[in-house]
């Protein structure tokens, strides 16, 4: 059976941007929630599972300047950064499997979207809950398919979430906002996700 890595390799080795679901041409909420939170432009964020998303390129252009990508596909990386060009040296490429990844500092803000939704183990999901309640310092993202959207997503189980779920699953965060998403693929389909921000409780 081939590793989850070996899996994300191939589907990035092997597709288009276009030729995949989660191709996001602006993540207008993701983007909204994180200017909201109001914070400097020096302030730490990272993105899980960002693979070759343009929200870096968003950020860089509105003058952030601490950005960390994380992805378990180098080739997805490899991607983003012959995208973004002079502009990726820029930004802190992590290549780990969030199940492996051990953060060496504090984000201010934490963003994933259709990262936690393929843990579905309640091993996995309580790793990535202890996770993020000692390296996150401020606030968090969240974005997964709802309870409306597919139940697997590139041949994978996903786990569905509501509001009342996610919340349940971070106890250490205040909930901001939820907004509920429906995500066109390119190939005209639609995928429901919930998008939920949180503060960090002090």
């Amino acid at each position: 059976m081939e590793s989850k890595k070996q899996h994300w390799e191939t589907v990035y080795e092997t597709k288009s941007p276009e030729q995949v679901s989660w191709t996001q041409e602006k993540p207008e909420i993701s983007l909204q929630f994180i200017q909201g939170f109001g914070l400097d432009k020096d302030a730490s964020i990272i993105d899980i599972g960002g693979g070759d998303s343009k929200l870096v390129d968003f950020l860089l252009n509105q003058g952030y300047s601490d950005i960390s990508v994380l992805d378990i596909s180098g080739k997805a990386i490899e991607r983003a950064k012959i995208r973004l060009g002079e502009r990726a040296k820029e930004v802190t490429w992590i290549e780990s499997d969030i199940n492996d990844f051990v953060p060496s500092k504090k984000y201010a803000i934490w963003h994933d979207r259709a990262a936690f939704h393929f843990l579905t183990s309640a091993e996995e999901q309580a790793r990535y809950v202890k996770m993020v309640n000692e390296a996150v310092s401020d606030f968090m993202v969240i974005g997964t398919f709802s309870e409306d959207g597919p139940l697997k997503c590139s041949g994978l189980e996903i786990q569905q979430y509501s509001e009342a779920s996610m919340i349940n699953q971070f106890k250490g965060f205040e909930k901001l906002q939820c907004e509920f998403e429906n995500h066109q693929t390119p190939f005209d389909t639609i995928q429901n996700f919930i998008f939920c921000s949180f503060k960090k409780r002090m």
